[in-house]
């Protein structure tokens, strides 16, 4: 589908090709938006400040895997030890990659809630600049790009607002 939608963008670019002269354009980078705009980094504040606990939890959790490893490296331990340890050692690890995997969903869903309002948020911005600015055609997310054609730091500048 992506596909038949470049195509189409194509040849309405070659069909404009005589009024190239005319045809204004623009670009703007996404990730650089998510990356440096101002709400975006807040944020990532409030996420990382959100899941510092979770984050902590694993951290003590990989610790105590790692002591647990030291204590089964021993040659001397018995094996009443031994088998106390490898228990241990294996349910902290089910309870890890658990704690892990749901750490990981929950931290996602709550980061494209939150970059959806700064995506909502760029979208306006970059709405206004073409109208104030008479854009023709403003992409998203293209492989390559003139610089002299990157919005993105206008609209950086917007969000600053």
């Amino acid at each position: 589908m992506k596909t038949l939608q470049w195509a189409a963008v194509l040849l309405s670019m070659a069909a404009l090709s005589a009024q190239a002269a005319e045809l204004k354009m623009g670009y703007v980078n996404t990730e650089r938006i998510y990356r440096e705009a101002a709400p975006a980094i807040a944020i990532q504040k409030r996420l990382d400040k959100e899941f510092a606990e979770r984050r902590n939890e694993l951290k003590k959790m990989e610790a105590r895997a790692k002591e647990l490893e030291s204590q089964l490296a021993k040659s001397s331990l018995n094996s009443d030890d031994r088998k106390r340890y490898e228990r241990e050692y294996a349910a902290l690890d089910r309870d890890y990659r658990a704690k892990g995997r749901e750490l990981s969903e929950d931290f996602n869903q709550r980061r494209n809630e939150e970059f959806a309002s700064v995506q909502e948020r760029a979208n306006r911005a970059l709405k206004q600049i073409a109208e104030r600015e008479q854009y023709d055609l403003i992409l998203q997310d293209v492989v390559y790009v003139n610089p002299k054609y990157d919005l993105t730091p206008k609209v950086l500048k917007e969000l600053e607002r």
